[in-house]
């Protein structure tokens, strides 16, 4: 049997990413097919010292939001308010992105936020406060 990256972070409740570096780190075997990698049962067992379980793994339902936030007549000045607020709001490890863009010739900022819907709610809550 074969499990695909995905079911393997899955399994293993970590991101996809980091289960690709272990395979492309030589830390867990796999084996390439076309251009994506497949993991034996063998080997993950061998990788993760712990029996494996042929039954599925269940996904954890991942829900995220995207949100274009345009705010006009801003001058550049409060713009840089707002953007500043917005990061120093994120450094806390929230699991949100967010990308700032100010157009000088139309006086316009453009915030975009991608992520957990309740901390996304809230910064856009936080950019209404301040705009």
């Amino acid at each position: 049997m074969y499990f695909s990256i995905e079911q393997v972070a899955d399994r293993l409740d970590l991101h996809v990413r980091t289960v690709r570096n272990y395979v492309r780190d030589g830390k867990l075997k796999a084996v390439r097919i076309g251009k994506q990698y497949r993991i034996t049962r063998e080997d993950l067992e061998a990788f993760t010292g712990l029996p494996v379980d042929d039954e599925p793994v269940r996904t954890r339902r991942h829900v995220e939001v995207s949100s274009i936030v345009q705010i006009d007549a801003i001058s550049p000045d409060d713009a840089d308010r707002i953007s500043t607020h917005l990061m120093a709001a994120l450094r806390g490890g929230q699991s949100v992105q967010a990308q700032t863009v100010y157009d000088t010739e139309r006086g316009r900022l453009k915030v975009v936020l991608l992520g957990e819907p309740g901390i996304t709610a809230d910064l856009i809550k936080l950019i209404g406060a301040m705009a």
